[in-house]
């Protein structure tokens, strides 16, 4: 696993690696109805997921709802874009989802303050590989249906 972070970590240097990255993290989070996130049960418990149930992460050095993971950071580590308001699905409280503005002006979904991320090499339900791996100055955690961060696994 760490080699597959270390050569993640390597091409996230370039701009086209960035950019399809991107593209791949807006289609996880979104359908016709718009950004959603929602709650699946995990070997970690239960945890925030996308519309399609892949893993949402906040990332410690976050401060006051805004992001600090830009460049190789948000290449690796892909924020939940939304283009409206994000839904609250099943398991959600609907007053914890949020968003907050990046540099480039588009809308990272927060929950309970934190902003969300992917995790690149997590491409389907139920994976969680950047459980407290500890990149770009701090560690990354998934979150619970409270907000709180889950600090095992």
């Amino acid at each position: 696993m760490k080699h597959w972070i270390k050569l993640l970590a390597a091409l996230a240097g370039s701009a086209v690696f960035a950019s399809a990255v991107a593209a791949v993290a807006l289609a996880h989070g979104t359908n016709a109805s718009g950004t959603t996130v929602k709650i699946a049960k995990t070997a970690l418990g239960r945890i925030l997921v996308d519309g399609k149930g892949v893993t949402l992460y906040d990332f410690v050095p976050d401060r006051n709802g805004a992001s600090s993971c830009y460049g190789a950071c948000a290449a690796l580590w892909p924020p939940l874009i939304a283009k409206e308001k994000p839904h609250a699905g099943t398991g959600v409280r609907a007053s914890l989802l949020g968003t907050t503005k990046r540099k480039d002006g588009k809308l990272e979904v927060t929950y309970n303050h934190h902003p969300l991320y992917y995790f690149v090499p997590d491409r389907k339900p139920g994976q969680t590989a950047g459980q407290g791996v500890n990149q770009f100055g701090g560690p990354w955690w998934v979150l619970s249906p409270a907000g709180k961060e889950i600090h095992r696994g």
